[in-house]
């Protein structure tokens, strides 16, 4: 089975993994890389993306690497919608352009449940980095209370719409990534069944096409993210509305996020 999209790999490092480990594991992953005439031709061919999303302080590692390994394709972990201004901690989009940032990870549910991130709070997010050019990796998923209460849809649908008022089917066409991610998943070895995941996804494309047309809904790619592992990759892919993975702990060794990678080339053969 080949995706039609192609599989869009989201290695989400969280708060590991500063400038020094950043600069060893990326020289490991692109002499791997390099080294597989399989994984650079899906790469070359826009088949498979492979991204990194480091802590802020390691951006720079990847800026530096960017000009002698243009496969390298990273983002953020979080922004703020304002270009500049007394905002203690933050970092702007200016900022993420300066490092030459291709993405930026937008409401993940640790933002929102640790840090008090609003639905409001994460529109303006998605858009100011849709205005600069940055794609918008927009995290929507449901707690654990919420799936018992078989609430799952509505909390996807009100998340999407909040984080999406303002932004139109052209941007959406054009800029736009949306990973399901269900929050009693995340980090605990709980995962979602293939079949749960894929429903989800389903309905996410659904809300799209309704919104901003067949045509954008059918274009964006929706990320799976939730414990994803070598082991259950592949099987997450082979989903009609699954298009990539957003990985947490798995991304943050070389062999681990390898064959993570492995997996998706044996869906794209």
């Amino acid at each position: 089975m080949k995706k039609k999209r192609g599989v869009f790999l989201a290695g989400n490092w969280k708060m590991y993994n500063g400038p020094g480990a950043a600069r060893s594991f990326l020289s490991k992953l692109v002499e791997r890389v390099k080294s597989s005439q399989t994984i650079e031709k899906a790469i070359m061919e826009h088949r498979l993306v492979v991204a990194l999303f480091p802590p802020a302080l390691s951006l720079h590692v990847f800026r530096e690497g960017k000009e002698m390994f243009p496969f390298l394709k990273y983002g953020t972990q979080n922004v703020h919608w304002e270009k500049e201004g007394a905002y203690t901690g933050e970092i702007s989009v200016p900022m993420l352009q300066e490092m030459a940032c291709d993405y930026a990870i937008i409401g993940h549910s640790e933002r929102r449940q640790l840090f008090g991130e609003t639905d409001i709070a994460v529109g303006k997010k998605v858009c100011a980095c849709i205005a600069g050019g940055i794609t918008p990796v927009l995290c929507v998923g449901e707690t654990l209370e919420e799936r018992e209460r078989n609430s799952t849809f509505e909390v996807v649908e009100r998340q999407l719409t909040e984080a999406l008022k303002d932004v139109s089917p052209k941007d959406v066409l054009a800029s736009l990534i949306v990973a399901y991610e269900p929050v009693w998943a995340i980090g605990t070895g709980k995962n979602a069944r293939d079949e749960d995941a894929q429903d989800v996804c389903r309905h996410i494309r659904e809300l799209l096409s309704r919104r901003f047309g067949e045509e954008a809904g059918e274009a964006v790619s929706i990320l799976y993210g939730g414990s994803v592992k070598p082991g259950n990759v592949e099987g997450l892919l082979r989903q009609a509305d699954i298009d990539g993975a957003l990985i947490g702990g798995a991304s943050l060794q070389v062999d681990s996020y390898l064959e993570i990678i492995e997996g998706a080339l044996k869906v794209l053969a």
